[in-house]
């Protein structure tokens, strides 16, 4: 959180000068006459092979450490110019070429057709021969260093007063080509890797032998950018970035979202190579701009370059350049050796005033070994992805003589800047203040006061509720958290408490005990993610009364433990008290009907075990909580309870056996889906608090794990089943709509059905309150539709009830609503 913090605080306040370290210049050609940008033009820097060509609009950019004093433009039909460069310095360079009439003889072209397209359907016809599924194993090295730099950076922000005291950090100022943009590194890890990989049974396992995160020491960091090597894969069909799929240049359809144009060959490490340009054929599809070089004989991409399309649907993302090298390696393969990715992020399209980050990730791979014999001592490593013990503290020396690029001046600099900014108080002091707007909790020495959302808020039946909430820092302690809580309500003048403690015995991976109690209302059939009843927002955006809640004293326990990556258990054990509140009454029939029991309460005692798996999951980990980036397969949950008889006054003995699946999956290039499938079981004669009390959702608020039309304590069941399936079309209509296409505004539609049965037994054991009733052969199903992207963060649902519209005794059932929630995409 520390080192995410330090990305805020450099987005606040940071500076501009230019690097002397290599040589940058960018620039643009255009017709002397006419002013229009000419394409394919070359650009070579004088005495060296340095060089490239000018994209479709024109513009070029070098960065290189070979001496250079001058700077060359040419193109057959024009004439050259050449102009003069400062090296060791970021420059712009701009030519005008001025039309130059040629006497060439004459030539018949007698081919019909796009020759670049051959070449690329070539291309595409020989991806499987040149890929690696001849082989049965490999290994290789692999070295990952991955900055994160500050830009944007302006005169006017330089000479603020907060600035005073970091003046120091000014000499770290570079420029990037990758859109001119100044920028100050601020982060950087590097890591050293040995890959190893299995053809059947398919297995790749990673051994981090070397980890550096710029004065940050943290194992689950390491382990995250760990995952992030080879994640671009040009030779399939589609390459996903930032939660979407890009169509890749040579998908086997490719030539219907590109355009193909052949513009030169040459010799590349003496290999024949014919060099290729392409574009998208359309506006604001997820693809690229660039070139690729194709080798002559195997018909494989010796290199590429390539930039998402201007006119991308994508949020926060200004920029991104992928860049790849292959070399034939042993006289068996092209294999990848060098992968570079650069990002612009910014809050705004196309900003240079806003403060933004750049993103840069280089990987370099060395030593491919072939069909090697099997080492299965690596394989039997549970984790994918594993951290050797001491890779953390590895030396400076050590990274010197076995780091395979060397870092420049400056990037040696970032890890003693960075170290003697955190150590500054005046820095500690900002990042404090972000870290309570982030999270909702205000430092104070080793505790924190918060969230504030849940300060005050009102209901039906405490009235106005004052809430005061405390928990210790990570200053306090990195392995035991404690958390208390004291509320009050005007309207019942009780009071109202809670206290929690986590332990960690171990983060990767995760081994925690934790323990809590509590004394508060509860809003039976309310979903885990939505807004509790004590949040100012739910209060706020309420519909209908807010009245049907139970009071709980509740005792629990629990221990977490993660046997590896991707497989958890976790053990319960609770104990529970349930009152009735306001008008709530609690009548149970134990014998007949006539004979009815009224009950102050009801005791529980319960053992839970909880089995989650989600293999090849990504996350981000602090240090008492995780946080779900991504999960390539779908995430299963399954709940057995027992609920033990006789034990601290429990009334009841029952089982209970919950079984959830997620999963999130793009959807080729027409956006991405998420379903998720609930079903449940519930054996033992119980009153109605216990069975299961389906989730509603009486806000304003879209919550896509409850019935949104569906109003508390409205059906219960003890046999249930419930799917949601959302789909998020990415702007697949409304981008081709002129006026709205500037919007960038993005479609969704979503569905939900839940049907659920209730024992003759359960059904007439305990007297349901108020509307609660079953399904009565009925599922319950609704369905809506949205726009979201809205300002980039808001989502807008409008949703129908499809059933239960005119059951009896329920006139009050909501049959339309709107819905608003935030929602970050990129």
């Amino acid at each position: 959180m520390k080192g995410i913090l330090f990305l805020c605080f450099c987005w606040v306040c940071l500076p501009l000068t230019s690097s002397p370290q290599v040589t940058k210049i960018m620039g643009s050609v255009h017709d002397g006459l006419s002013k229009e940008p000419i394409p394919f033009v070359n650009i070579i820097i004088h005495g060296t092979t340095i060089g490239t060509l000018t994209d479709f609009n024109g513009n070029y950019a070098l960065e290189f450490k070979q001496k250079g004093d001058s700077i060359r433009a040419f193109l057959i039909g024009y004439s050259g110019v050449t102009r003069s460069i400062q090296p060791n310095h970021f420059q712009t360079i701009d030519f005008e070429l001025l039309p130059q009439n040629l006497n060439l003889p004459e030539v018949t072209i007698k081919y019909q057709g796009n020759p670049a397209e051959v070449l690329i359907r070539k291309v595409i016809m020989n991806k499987d021969k040149n890929s690696l599924q001849s082989f049965n194993a490999y290994q290789y090295e692999a070295y990952t260093k991955i900055q994160i730099d500050a830009n944007n950076i302006s005169e006017k922000l330089r000479n603020r007063k907060i600035l005073k005291q970091f003046n120091f950090v000014w000499n770290y100022i570079d420029t990037s080509t990758l859109n001119g943009k100044s920028y100050l590194p601020v982060f950087i890890t590097e890591t050293m890797s040995d890959i190893y990989f299995r053809k059947s049974p398919r297995a790749r396992k990673e051994i981090i032998t070397a980890s550096s995160i710029s004065g940050l020491e943290n194992a689950s960091v390491s382990q995250f950018f760990g995952h992030l090597s080879e994640q671009v894969d040009v030779t399939k069909n589609f390459i996903p970035l930032f939660e979407k799929n890009f169509v890749s240049p040579i998908a086997d359809f490719a030539i219907d979202y590109y355009k193909f144009y052949l513009v030169d060959s040459s010799y590349i490490s003496g290999k024949w190579c014919y060099h290729i340009m392409f574009k998208p054929r359309r506006k604001q599809e997820l693809t690229f701009s660039g070139n690729l070089w194709v080798n002559d004989t195997s018909f494989a991409v010796k290199k590429f370059r390539m930039r998402i399309a201007d006119d991308a649907n994508v949020n926060f993302i200004n920029d991104l350049e992928v860049e790849q090298e292959f070399e034939w390696t042993g006289n068996l393969f092209w294999m990848l050796t060098k992968d570079v990715l650069n990002a612009d992020f910014n809050i705004l399209d196309d900003s240079k005033k806003t403060l933004g980050f750049y993103g840069h990730r280089t990987s370099i791979y060395r030593n491919f070994q072939f069909d090697i014999p099997e080492n299965k001592r690596f394989f039997r490593i549970s984790a994918d992805v594993f951290i050797d013990p001491g890779a953390e503290s590895r030396s400076k020396e050590y990274w010197d003589n076995n780091r395979f690029e060397k870092l420049n001046a400056r990037e040696q600099g970032i890890y003693t800047m960075v170290d003697s900014v955190k150590s500054m108080p005046v820095f500690r002091t900002y990042t404090d203040i972000i870290y309570g707007i982030v999270t909702g909790y205000l430092c104070w020495g080793k505790v924190e006061i918060g969230p504030y959302s849940k300060l005050f808020s009102y209901n039906g039946i405490e009235g106005a509720r004052f809430r005061f909430g405390m928990r210790t820092a990570n200053s306090f302690s990195k392995k035991i958290q404690l958390e208390g809580y004291l509320a009050y309500g005007t309207y019942d003048q009780a009071f109202k408490y809670g206290g929690d403690l986590i332990y960690m015995f171990g983060k990767t991976p995760r081994r925690d005990l934790s323990a809590g109690f509590k004394y508060d209302i509860e809003q039976l059939g309310l979903s885990p993610t939505a807004f509790s009843t004590d949040n100012i927002l739910s209060s706020l955006f309420h519909r209908g009364a807010n009245n049907k809640l139970t009071m709980v004293r509740e005792y629990r326990v629990s221990y977490e433990h993660e046997w590896h990556p991707g497989f958890i258990n976790t053990i319960h054990l609770t104990h529970r008290e349930v009152f009735p509140l306001g008008s709530t009454e609690f009548i149970v029939f134990p014998g007949t009907k006539s004979d009815p029991l009224y009950m102050n309460s009801i005791y529980t005692s319960e053992i839970r075990i909880d089995t989650r798996l989600s293999f090849r999951e990504r996350f981000l980990a602090a240090e008492f909580t995780r946080v779900t980036i991504s999960s390539v397969y779908p995430i299963i949950q399954l709940s057995y309870i027992y609920g033990i008889p006789r034990v601290f006054k429990s009334d009841y003995e029952y089982h209970k056996l919950v079984l959830n699946v997620s999963e999130w999956f793009n959807f080729a290039t027409i956006g991405w889906s998420k379903y998720i499938v609930e079903a449940g079981k519930i054996w033992g004669t119980l009153p109605y608090p216990l069975l299961r009390i389906h989730d509603g959702n009486q806000t304003f608020f879209y919550d896509e794990y409850s019935s949104n039309l569906m109003n508390y304590y409205e059906f219960a069941s003890d046999a249930w089943v419930s799917a949601t399936y959302s789909h998020h079309f990415g702007g697949l209509l409304f981008n081709k709509i002129p006026l709205i296409r500037k919007l960038k505004w993005r479609e969704v539609a979503h569905v939900r059905a839940v049907y659920g049965t209730l024992s003759d037994k359960n059904a007439d054991y305990s007297l349901f309150p108020g509307n609660l009733r079953s399904f009565a052969r009925q599922p319950y199903w609704e369905a809506g539709a949205g726009i979201e992207n809205i300002f980039k963060i808001i989502r807008i649902d409008a949703v129908w009830r499809m059933s239960h519209l005119h059951d009896t005794g329920n006139p009050n059932v909501a049959k339309f609503g709107l819905f608003v929630s935030l929602f970050f995409s990129f």
